[in-house]
């Protein structure tokens, strides 16, 4: 394996319910981003996608959004609805781990709000609420653009705030 192009593949999703975003506290343990707000996501999985029958005779589709379903009840047991692509970026974790984001967004669809043992605390937010929280950088100019489109504006490339 060319280790210049493996990556985690991680998948985010801003959760949107009653016009406010969730955020999640990451727990003191995580490697990254210990203790800082984000908002939820995992890696994906090999398995995310070959325990399923294929969706074309060599393909399968709607591996993010499944993935993105997935970690959001694992992580806070909600469910979602209306999967949409926000933006993507990418960094290397302290351990030297490349890490490739895919960030979407969702409706609230259904349930209470129970953390997985990797998150802390959670808030629901407005965009000016947002700011309070030590949020990882770049959270908040997603949000910020999110918001925009929500609100009738174009939701252009993310760029900082």
């Amino acid at each position: 394996m060319d280790l210049d192009k493996a990556h985690y593949v991680v998948i985010t999703g801003i959760i949107v319910k009653d016009g406010k975003y969730l955020i999640t506290k990451r727990a003191s343990h995580e490697k990254a981003f210990p203790n800082m707000w984000t908002i939820p996501g995992g890696k994906l999985e090999v398995s995310d996608y070959s325990n399923r029958k294929k969706d074309t005779i060599d393909h399968w589709y709607n591996v993010c959004e499944d993935v993105l379903r997935r970690e959001i009840k694992e992580e806070t047991n909600l469910e979602i609805e209306n999967i949409r692509y926000l933006t993507n970026l990418t960094f290397i974790r302290p351990d030297n781990i490349p890490v490739f984001i895919i960030s979407l967004y969702a409706d609230y669809k259904d349930g209470e709000i129970k953390l997985c043992k990797d998150m802390q605390d959670y808030a629901w937010v407005k965009l000016e609420d947002a700011k309070n929280y030590d949020l990882i950088a770049g959270i908040y100019e997603e949000l910020e653009m999110l918001d925009n489109y929500l609100n009738g504006k174009k939701m252009g490339e993310w760029k900082k705030g």
